[in-house]
């Protein structure tokens, strides 16, 4: 018995005779309704019986015959047993550990504080989070997925955009309570400020002085200051209110939206070309649970990005850049 060969057909017909329409199982199956009239048509023939009445009189609505009618419930039941199965399939899939590399920075600002939302949608994945400031390799340490910054190009992986950033300086409100305190950029030039030495491996990242240059500051030397070599360490030492931070707008978001930190000088616009990629090894990303997991970065970029938050006390109009 080839029952496979017409389970199209015996979906037409399930169809068809729930909504007693070839037109509204059209519409539900994505196809045309004289294909799901030929896939009944070629059921008949199999099963040797009519399995409609059809009206002469114009009548929009079909009609079942008797055998159709008693056994429809029993083939409705059956495309229910299959998609229970699909969904036990596809649930077995999910289940099991999908290990995440990622700097110790992103995982701190930006992913652990949204992936409680990705757990109630894979309840039965658990994530292990690799955090290293260099790159891993994913083979050999076993990385299904991971997030980088950078210009989109590494060698042996396949990367998908993410989100872009914008750099901008921020402090603790505390540093303008004095009203006469930093009112314009070339002030910076007295105050502490703080490097993030994490991104020197970057050619393209913006440091202190190519941001005071773009904002008009003339620059003699190498500015100096408080240097870190972690992103996260760079935003807490501003917050505490040691110091000014040129902070990436992705890192910054939930400290500006909470108004720990303020941002300054918000008219000078300084994007870099680096961003955020989603990353795996090429020909990878297909298993259900990398896929999962990359969707919900993609959507979450897009529900929850830096760059829709006005956000934070603004003594110089404080906003959340383009993340």
């Amino acid at each position: 018995m080839k029952t496979p060969i017409h389970l199209n057909a015996l979906r037409a017909f399930e169809a068809s005779a729930r909504h007693l329409s070839f037109s509204a199982a059209a519409q539900e199956l994505h196809v045309t309704p004289a294909a799901v009239g030929q896939l009944v048509r070629h059921l008949e023939e199999w099963v040797g019986t009519p399995l409609f009445i059809r009206q002469r009189s114009g009548k929009a609505r079909l009609v079942l015959t008797d055998s159709a009618e008693r056994a429809l419930p029993d083939i409705s039941a059956g495309f229910e047993r299959l998609g229970l199965g699909v969904t036990k399939i596809r649930e077995g899939a999910l289940a099991g550990v999908l290990t995440v590399a990622v700097s110790p920075a992103f995982a701190a600002k930006w992913l652990l504080p949204r992936i409680d939302r990705f757990q109630e949608v894979c309840p039965d994945t658990d994530v292990r989070l690799d955090t290293n400031l260099k790159p891993v390799d994913f083979a050999a340490q076993g990385i299904d997925i991971g997030v980088r910054y950078g210009l989109g190009h590494w060698p042996g992986l396949t990367a998908t955009w993410l989100m872009d950033e914008e750099i901008y300086p921020v402090c603790s409100p505390q540093l303008l309570l004095d009203p006469h305190r930093l009112q314009q950029p070339a002030d910076l030039l007295g105050e502490t400020l703080i490097h993030d030495l994490s991104m020197d491996s970057h050619s393209g990242f913006p440091t202190w002085d190519s941001w005071l240059t773009q904002a008009g500051v003339k620059v003699e030397s190498t500015i100096r200051g408080m240097k870190i070599n972690n992103s996260a360490a760079v935003l807490q030492t501003a917050i505490e209110g040691h110091g000014i931070a040129l902070a990436r707008s992705v890192m910054a978001s939930g400290d500006l939206a909470s108004g720990r930190l303020v941002r300054l000088f918000k008219d000078i616009r300084f994007e870099t070309p680096l961003a955020y990629y989603i990353v795996c090894r090429d020909g990878g990303g297909h298993a259900p649970r990398q896929a999962v997991f990359r969707d919900w970065l993609i959507q979450e970029a897009c529900d929850h990005s830096p760059q829709v938050a006005d956000s934070g006390a603004d003594h110089r109009s404080v906003r959340a850049g383009k993340g």
